[in-house]
């Protein structure tokens, strides 16, 4: 592939699927945009160096998916890395926002209680709305380690957000005729 061709189709890829990735990697990281834009600007960095093999295997989205959730579950086993702490100043940007959706504070505090891996499958099954064989793929896991992750990770953010469950079966109070 010549380096032009190959330049005009990462840059038709990156103008068409970085916002995605940028709002899957926020909720992965629970709603740190900073470190969002670092993973996503990594995996775009990997992605060029490798865009011959990922085109070849048709693959593209798969690979950078893959690539951002390896990303993630790298830096937060990175002993050297500097952790920041959350303070109760103004941030330096309006809000966070996913796609046009405003994410909600308090399910990113919950997702941030995950472990890595359960977040992930839980953000990919639910958030990024993939199959379950294509969040294995990007796990790099079996189909049922996803189903199991992602029942378990869906318990625990029950339990910590019991007010966003569903109702259940409450008595209906309305007349019956």
């Amino acid at each position: 592939m010549r380096p032009k061709a190959r330049d005009a189709e990462f840059e038709d890829f990156v103008r068409r699927r970085r916002s995605h990735l940028l709002g899957t990697a926020v909720v992965l990281t629970a709603g740190d945009h900073h470190l969002a834009e670092d993973l996503v600007q990594g995996v775009l960095v990997r992605l060029y160096l490798a865009w011959g093999r990922a085109t070849r295997r048709g693959g593209v989205d798969a690979y950078a998916r893959r690539a951002l959730v390896n990303a993630f579950i790298d830096h937060r086993r990175r002993p050297s890395v500097a952790r920041e702490t959350v303070t109760d100043t103004v941030p330096d940007r309006a809000a966070a926002v996913l796609g046009e959706e405003a994410v909600d504070a308090e399910l990113l505090a919950a997702l941030e209680a995950l472990p890595e891996r359960m977040r992930a499958a839980v953000v990919l099954r639910h958030v990024a709305d993939l199959s379950v064989e294509d969040a294995a793929d990007a796990l790099g896991c079996s189909p049922g380690t996803v189903k199991s992750q992602t029942a378990r990770g869906l318990a625990k953010l029950r339990e910590l957000l019991p007010q966003a469950a569903p109702l259940a079966a409450a008595p209906y109070e309305g007349d019956p005729s």
